[in-house]
């Protein structure tokens, strides 16, 4: 049987207790009715009618001529009609005898008082007749209330202790196979295959034990038959890690060292067993390398562990750059910080399960790149001079006292002329980037007026402006406050962000140099209403060597002179970037600091 039969069945029989007593209950109060009613209808109306007919018979007797004789009459046939007991019908016709004597009697006739005495007499044995029969009723009505009692309490205590038993039985076999699967569902998440339930019926809970002792049979033959799988794996990723060249650290989501790799160790300075199992913030109190690869893990870890559904995967922390002596010899490591966030089986929410701290030494390359920069900075110092040597002699050609020049030659010399300026350019910027690469930035920092910084950057592009009729204007408020920074690095800055503008507008065209008061400080900026920038390489238009493509579609300049610029305003604290808001064109600023 089904426990839905079950079920059903037992609500049946409730539902069968429940018309039992009603059917009892009924059936007794329908016998004491009846009872009542014999006694009512049989006797006390015959009673009535006895009492009713000696009124009449006195009333006879005070007046012979009155019409008593009616009213006896109407009560003595109600009473024939109403003969219930033994005996009674006898003495009713009796009287019926001699009520017919006393109607032929004369009223004066001596033996009126006779008959009546004979009459009156019926009339008290009718009495007594029905008043034995009450009392006879009485006691019948009395034994079946009697036995209605004892029959209710015999089956409503039996049917009170059938429900009892059910109300505590019932809620216990269902309740009992409902809190055994939840400990058996309980224990199998905890990774207890080995749980089953012991509860046998034929019914659906039954049918659950055996599926879930099925399924958790399967779970345990998977877990031991895949456990030597994944220690193998285990070892084969330990080992893996420890070969390999960079610095490896492994922490769990409260910061408790996992693993560590000979190299990681050996820049610590610590053994591995100095390390495992220990809680990172507690080594890191005496070991300063420590307290910095765990700054991003610090940062991370405030909040809750879990993810929020439907955050991205994150990708780790922005690699920054690290001196460790390694050694005897000062190496340079990239540290990245890689949290790892999983998903649980049958869970929906990511949780935080620990971070991968990760150390690759770029000592190699970092050497390379000082190499490169010093090879820059040698080639564009030693350039300078032939440059210089190559401007001066056109210069001197180009005077009159040596000699007049045709047409041609003027053409020739001023071909030269733009080359070598452009080459000095370069240089100039080669060895600006030496400089900031090196971190050899040579500031002179001053109070110095901002009028004074655009009016030599303007007068600076001025002339090559006007070649192409390109409208130079200045929009300076009456007044500025002076600024702290190096004259020569903001005009270069200034200077760079004009030639920009001047290359890239049309001829004919119209560039503003602007400068206002702002919270930081002192705000430049200069529009052109040229091409404009791409909104794909405004991310990068500050990066090193990336170049833009111009209006011809193809790359222009070194790349070199924004990335310049970004590094000399940040180096006097200040603030550099390219206004997006502009499509018609382009617009730079920077602000620099109030003196």
């Amino acid at each position: 049987m089904n426990l839905q039969a079950k079920i059903a069945s037992a609500l049946a029989f409730l539902f069968a207790i429940i018309l039992l007593l009603g059917g009892l209950g009924a059936y007794y109060l329908n016998q004491l009715s009846n009872d009542s009613q014999a006694i009512l209808t049989d006797n006390y109306d015959s009673l009535e009618y006895g009492s009713n007919m000696q009124k009449t018979l006195a009333d006879a007797q005070a007046k012979p001529d009155s019409d008593a004789y009616g009213e006896f009459e109407r009560n003595l046939t109600k009473e024939q009609a109403n003969i219930t007991e033994v005996g009674e019908g006898s003495e009713v016709a009796a009287i019926r005898r001699e009520f017919n004597r006393l109607r032929a009697l004369s009223p004066t006739d001596p033996s009126r008082e006779t008959t009546i005495g004979r009459i009156r007499a019926g009339l008290f044995r009718i009495d007594d007749i029905n008043r034995h029969a009450i009392v006879r009723k009485n006691e019948v009505a009395k034994r079946t209330a009697k036995d209605a009692l004892v029959w209710l309490a015999a089956v409503g205590t039996l049917c009170f202790l059938i429900v009892l038993s059910f109300i505590i039985n019932f809620p216990a076999y269902i309740a009992r196979p409902l809190r055994e699967l939840t400990e058996g569902i309980k224990q199998v998440a905890s990774h207890n295959f080995e749980e089953r339930l012991h509860f046998k019926s034929s019914d659906e809970f039954g049918e659950l034990a055996r599926s879930f002792n099925s399924m958790a049979q399967k779970l345990d033959e998977f877990e031991h038959s895949n456990i030597a799988r994944i220690l193998f794996e285990k070892k084969r990723i330990d080992t893996l890690i420890q070969v390999m060249s960079d610095g490896i650290i492994g922490l769990d989501q409260n910061r408790y060292v996992l693993f560590v790799n000979q190299v990681a160790s050996r820049l610590l300075g610590l053994s591995e067993a100095d390390l495992l199992g220990k809680y990172a913030p507690d080594v890191a109190t005496h070991n300063d390398l420590m307290r910095t690869l765990i700054q991003d893990v610090t940062v991370q870890s405030v909040g809750p562990t879990a993810i929020p559904q439907g955050t991205p995967p994150t990708t780790g922390m922005e690699p920054s750059l690290l001196k460790i002596y390694d050694g005897d010899k000062e190496s340079y490591f990239t540290r990245q910080t890689q949290p790892v966030d999983i998903t649980r089986t049958g869970d929906t929410q990511t949780v935080r399960a620990g971070y991968v701290i990760v150390l690759k030494n770029i000592t190699s390359y970092k050497e390379l790149d000082q190499a490169k920069t010093n090879f820059i900075a040698t080639v564009s110092h030693e350039l300078k001079t032939p440059i210089s040597s190559i401007k001066m002699s056109l210069k001197l050609l180009d005077d009159q006292r040596v000699g007049q020049l045709n047409p041609e030659q003027k053409s020739l010399i001023a071909n030269v002329r733009g080359d070598a300026d452009r080459l000095l350019s370069i240089t100039g910027e080669l060895l600006n980037m030496a400089q900031v690469e090196s971190g050899q930035i040579q500031l002179n920092l001053q109070p110095v007026a901002p009028t004074d910084i655009i009016s030599y950057a303007v007068n600076a592009l001025r002339v090559t402006a006007s070649q192409r009729h390109i409208d130079l204007r200045t929009n300076l408020p009456a007044t500025l406050p002076d600024v702290r920074t190096d004259p020569d690095k903001a005009s270069w800055v200034l200077i760079n962000f004009l030639s920009n503008a001047v290359r890239h507008s049309p001829d004919e065209g119209r560039i503003e140099v602007s400068a206002k008061t702002t919270e930081q400080g002192v705000e430049f900026r200069v529009r052109d209403h040229g091409a404009g920038i791409r909104p794909e390489h405004r991310d990068r238009i500050f990066d090193r060597y990336f170049r833009a493509p111009g209006s011809s579609g193809q790359p222009s300049g070194t790349g070199l002179g924004l990335a310049i610029s970004g590094e000399f305003i940040q180096s006097m604290n200040g603030q550099i970037g390219l206004d997006t808001t502009v499509t018609d064109g382009a617009a730079f600023w920077f602000t620099l600091p109030r003196a």
